[in-house]
């Protein structure tokens, strides 16, 4: 499968994997999303707020109210609670909903399409940011790595893209967060030469054999044979080692597969 074909495939599938997630309380509101707010039975209190700079509304009869880096349901606790200690409303039922979403930017940096920081319109999964960003690029690796803070401390996870879009995987394509980094870093290469009928550099790909490796290759020449295949790989000291190789053998990152010629 070419660069091209493999990047137009990825594209798809992020833009076909991606739903159209509805209200989420794991969303947390953000400078310049607009808010519509209803208090059940009260249609005077009814309004549309957008937050302010300084992380605020401004909300009839108890004044400014935090709501950026809360959730949808905080804030409605919030509100209920004010107009109930104030003495406005007995027993007050709010709800809040955003109506547009513009106070979240997260970076995309990498091996994608269109790095930067990208603004967010909506509630957004890891697949919608990554379509945002032009998908991911030809070269780039199937697992990619999301970078959060919390509490001043960043945290990391790895997402395998792969497996994301597998039946079941769903909780994996989790939304994203204001500041939230995702990195997508260059595929690990393995490396041919020797008698084979393409020798040099290919994309490795999960849990792949000699025998694979060797098809990218196209295969054997008239000169080779499949008793003089070896691969030099290097250990954890970095010293590189000779290994006889079997078709069944997994290929590891930056291993270089050699064939030999066949003395018959």
């Amino acid at each position: 499968m070419t660069k091209l074909w493999r990047s137009v495939l990825m594209m798809c599938a992020l833009l076909l994997a991606a739903p159209a997630w509805s209200a989420d309380n794991d969303y947390r509101m953000g400078t310049g999303d607009v808010l519509r707010i209803t208090v059940y039975g009260q249609p005077d209190l009814s309004t549309e707020a957008r937050v302010g700079e300084s992380g605020n509304i401004t909300f009839p009869l108890i004044g400014d109210v935090r709501m950026a880096g809360v959730t949808p349901a905080q804030g409605e606790t919030e509100i209920a609670a004010r107009l109930s200690k104030g003495g406005f409303i007995n027993e007050p039922f709010v709800t809040v909903n955003v109506v547009q979403y513009r106070g979240q930017q997260v970076s995309v940096l990498g091996r994608v399409n269109r790095p930067g920081k990208h603004s967010l319109e909506k509630i957004s999964r890891v697949t919608d940011v990554l379509a945002l960003a032009g998908g991911i690029a030809g070269d780039g690796a199937d697992t990619i790595t999301l970078v959060r803070t919390r509490d001043g401390k960043p945290e990391y996870r790895d997402i395998d893209m792969i497996a994301l879009f597998k039946p079941g995987s769903e909780a994996s394509n989790e939304i994203v967060q204001d500041g939230d980094i995702i990195n997508v870093a260059r595929q690990h290469m393995f490396y041919i030469y020797g008698e084979v009928q393409r020798p040099g550099a290919f994309r490795l790909e999960q849990n792949m054999s000699v025998v694979q490796a060797l098809s990218l290759g196209g295969g054997l020449n008239q000169r080779g044979t499949q008793r003089g295949i070896k691969i030099l790989r290097r250990d954890d000291n970095g010293v590189m080692q000779q290994l006889d190789a079997q078709l069944s053998d997994p290929v590891k990152k930056d291993d270089v597969i050699y064939v030999k010629e066949s003395l018959f």
